[in-house]
């Protein structure tokens, strides 16, 4: 019988090797490979880091932080290269979703669902 964690890093190498994968992986490449897409998008990364380390240490995040970064969402969503990545980022993340339940399912079973009434 084969190690759960060889299952896990065969599952790993279907990841590298999908559509979804590939598909976020080109659209990373060409904005990497698009000076002005590279900047406005690291500045993106850097706000969400930025406001997720606040809000992780319990600090107030400001108005003004607020809708600096909503105006740095609506910039980078206006970006071709930067859309494409985001829309290929978040048909990867709902196949990792997908993989997330089918793999948590046994303890689900064991346990119930807490938002399914009990009978």
């Amino acid at each position: 019988m084969a190690n759960i964690y060889d299952h896990a890093y065969d599952l790993e190498k279907a990841i590298r090797n999908s559509e979804e994968f590939n598909g976020l992986k080109d659209a990373y490449e060409a904005v990497m490979n698009d000076e002005a897409a590279k900047k406005m998008f690291e500045d993106f990364r850097q706000t969400q880091i930025t406001l997720q380390q606040k809000q992780m240490q319990g600090e107030e995040i400001s108005e003004e932080e607020v809708e600096q970064a909503r105006q740095v969402v609506e910039l980078v969503q206006q970006h071709p290269q930067i859309s494409k990545l985001m829309e290929e980022e978040q048909r990867l993340n709902t196949v990792i979703n997908d993989i997330s339940k089918i793999i948590t399912k046994p303890l689900e079973d064991l346990y119930g669902n807490p938002e399914e009434p009990q009978q």
